[in-house]
């Protein structure tokens, strides 16, 4: 067995699992929420990945940082962050609400609309050229080996150990804070939330710039990995989140994060293993998906819903 593609695939996988793990969990809070599928959430993702870009831009680019390079990366996910929950809580406010008690097929076709709305918008402003976040010049991309066989980069290691740290620093937020407990009691039930004197808008625009935010970290953490960032990439990176948040379970914020990982670890395996798999690999993951809807509906760590009469 060639131990040295298995650890680099496995490495790999890890690494693009975070990345979706993060846009999971945007999709898993608003469904939890509001029984929403925010198919606007890659874009927003996409958003994060410019900002962060023109953050870099603006403290002097990647050759001439006006910082050092590794505190350019803390401004940059701190301002995207900050500026992709706003954008999170706008699209809530003027896409989302009016339309909360409508037919549910009204409030998918408005993300829809929002999705197509940002991605040409981003064309339109950035144009379809792709930019480099030139990750070598900004940090000194090292790799560190462990033996002859295992070996990952300072870039990959962030990447693993920021979707840990934000995943358990939303698990505390939502399990200890009292907007957290909120959060809940309006995924349990939206209306006697409200009766108990819950702030139901507030809540959920919290839950929107929540979201939206772990949505920028993940694609500043595209830009750093691979490199180069496009106006289209929030499409596809989108879609995998949802798969992963359907396969580990939509609602369960464990579960977004192991689908994260097992979608990452899908692609990144059948890329090195399976035939055609660096042509093929969005058509394995999305089996993954379709074999998943057929043995286990709810996810792997989802619950039946409660139907209510």
């Amino acid at each position: 067995m060639n131990w040295s593609l298995f650890f680099g695939e496995l490495v790999s996988g890890l690494t693009l699992g975070s990345i979706y793990a993060l846009i999971a969990l945007g999709y898993t809070m608003v469904y939890g929420i509001l029984k929403l599928l925010n198919f606007a959430h890659g874009d927003v993702y996409m958003v994060g990945a410019f900002v962060g870009f023109f953050v870099l831009k603006w403290l002097g680019g990647p050759l001439a940082p006006a910082v050092t390079g590794w505190l350019a990366v803390a401004i940059m996910f701190t301002v995207a962050m900050l500026a992709c929950g706003a954008l999170g809580v706008g699209i809530e406010r003027f896409a989302y609400r009016p339309l909360r008690n409508a037919p549910r097929i009204a409030p998918l076709i408005s993300a829809l609309g929002v999705s197509i709305f940002l991605q040409n918008s981003a064309l339109l402003l950035w144009g379809p050229q792709f930019r480099d976040y030139d990750t070598f010049d900004l940090v000194g991309v090292k790799s560190y080996h462990i033996g002859t066989n295992f070996f990952i980069s300072n870039v990959q290691i962030l990447t693993i150990s920021v979707s840990i740290g934000l995943t358990i620093l939303l698990a505390l937020v939502i399990s200890r804070t009292r907007t957290g407990k909120a959060m809940r009691a309006t995924s349990f039930d939206r209306d006697a939330a409200e009766m108990m004197g819950i702030s139901i808008d507030r809540v959920i625009s919290f839950t929107f710039f929540l979201g939206s935010a772990l949505a920028a970290a993940g694609g500043i953490m595209f830009g750093l990995v691979f490199g180069q960032i496009f106006s289209l990439m929030g499409f596809t990176a989108g879609l995998k989140g949802f798969t992963a948040a359907v396969v580990g379970g939509i609602g369960s914020i464990p579960g977004a994060v192991l689908g994260g990982f097992l979608i990452g670890l899908t692609e990144a395996f059948a890329t090195g293993y399976l035939p055609g798999g660096s042509v093929y690999a969005n058509l394995y993951v999305f089996a993954l998906l379709i074999v998943m809807f057929l043995i286990r509906p709810t996810g792997l760590l989802g619950s039946p819903v409660i139907q209510k009469v």
